[in-house]
């Protein structure tokens, strides 16, 4: 099951350090920013390998808008993980609820 994160839910359950976030965007738009602790696995690269880039249970899918992390994850449920979570909105929404973005 594919649970859906507002940016405050997501923020405690990163602070939890129990979760993985995987950021689906593509590298251009993770230059502009992206959540703390996220690590990128464009979309195209996850459905190509999913069981690379999913070593475990338990993640956070994030993109621009909340549309690429939802079919992400139910590429992850696809292939047995469980514990995923989307978050609402993506980093935009992120953004607007006055949260930090990383900028490497």
């Amino acid at each position: 099951m594919i649970n859906s994160l507002t940016p405050l839910q997501a923020q405690d359950l990163i602070a939890s350090g129990t979760i993985d976030i995987i950021d689906v965007r593509e590298p251009g738009e993770w230059s502009h920013g992206h959540l703390p602790g996220a690590r990128l696995v464009p979309l195209q690269r996850l459905k190509a390998n999913p069981n690379d880039a999913l070593p475990r249970d338990g993640i956070i899918f994030v993109c621009a808008a909340g549309v690429r992390s939802q079919a992400a994850a139910k590429v992850a449920e696809a292939n047995g993980r469980t514990s995923l979570y989307n978050l609402t909105g993506g980093t935009r929404n992120w953004v607007n609820a006055g949260l930090p973005l990383v900028h490497d």
